[in-house]
């Protein structure tokens, strides 16, 4: 599978009948899939039909679609109200020994305020349903467009998070092979730091003093988080490949990452350690960032 950022417009039109419609999607990032539709009036019933179609494609993202339809031609029906028409024949009727009696024109008719009313034609129930099927057609190619947009991104992040990853790896190689990591060198450390004490100290218990120096530098060692960082890597490699939405799982080893990282650097005991954590903390850092972008 591949993978797709949150990220992306999408725009599809045409005609059905005497109607044009077109859609526009718009994609930014989301914590879940929300897709916000703007319909004309008398459309909102396909809005159930409309979040199915995009949820067979789309997982994550905040998806704005608007949807714009316009009649090629304008079709007009004459509306007679009745009851108005009853009132002008009936006042007729009453008056005819007063006014003239003659019938009454259509154009006098048309005249009276309320009694014809003209408006759009509205098309029959076939007519209809083959409106809302092409605007459903539009609709979920628009969806499609949308995703082959963000999966060409997500190809582009792809190549950037693999860039990262190969840095991560390259840092925690740096720390781990570190000469300061070295046994020989903690000994030789240790060994100075416990004579400098011993020199400096009267009624020290020196075997109480290797005890606490043994556990000082059981919890300096690295060896638990550098060997996280690599499983970490190797997590974080196999999601790549296998491809998806994996966008969340991605995040949460960012988390571990920085976890680890934030560890590092307080255990450390030497410069050149330290500083390759901070490194690692500021990639780690980039990596979390991209992935935000993706789905």
């Amino acid at each position: 599978m591949t993978l797709q950022s949150m990220t992306g417009f999408a725009r599809s039109e045409g005609a059905s009948g005497r109607y044009r419609w077109a859609w526009e999607l718009r994609s930014v990032n989301g914590k879940g899939l929300d897709l916000r539709l703007r319909l004309p009036t008398g459309m909102e019933g396909l809005e159930a039909e409309l979040r199915e179609v995009a949820s067979r494609s789309l997982s994550r993202g905040n998806i704005q679609a608007g949807l714009s339809l316009a009649t090629a031609e304008n079709r007009l029906e004459a509306v007679i109200n009745r009851d108005a028409l009853d009132a002008v024949l009936a006042l007729k009727k009453e008056l005819g020994n007063v006014v003239d009696d003659k019938p009454l024109s259509f154009d006098t008719l048309l005249s009276v305020r309320g009694l014809v009313d003209f408006r759009e034609a509205e098309d029959d129930a076939e007519a209809q349903a083959a409106r809302n099927r092409d605007v459903l057609a539009g609709f979920a190619e628009a969806v499609l467009k949308l995703k082959a947009m963000r999966e060409r991104e997500g190809e582009s992040l792809y190549g950037i998070l693999s860039g990262h990853i190969d840095r991560i790896e390259q840092l925690a190689t740096v720390i781990e092979r570190d000469p300061s990591r070295q046994p020989e060198q903690i000994a030789a450390r240790l060994a100075a730091q416990i004579a400098l004490i011993g020199d400096g100290a009267q009624g020290l218990d020196r075997d109480r003093l290797h005890a606490e120096a043994a556990l000082i530098a059981t919890k300096a060692d690295l060896r638990e988080e550098i060997d996280r960082l690599y499983a970490h890597i190797a997590a974080s490699r196999e999601l790549l490949k296998v491809g998806g939405p994996i966008g969340r799982k991605l995040d949460f080893l960012a988390q571990e990452f920085n976890r680890e990282s934030n560890t590092i650097c307080s255990k450390s005991n030497a410069s050149a350690v330290t500083a390759a954590g901070i490194e690692l903390k500021v990639v780690i850092d980039q990596f979390r960032e991209q992935v935000q972008n993706l789905e």
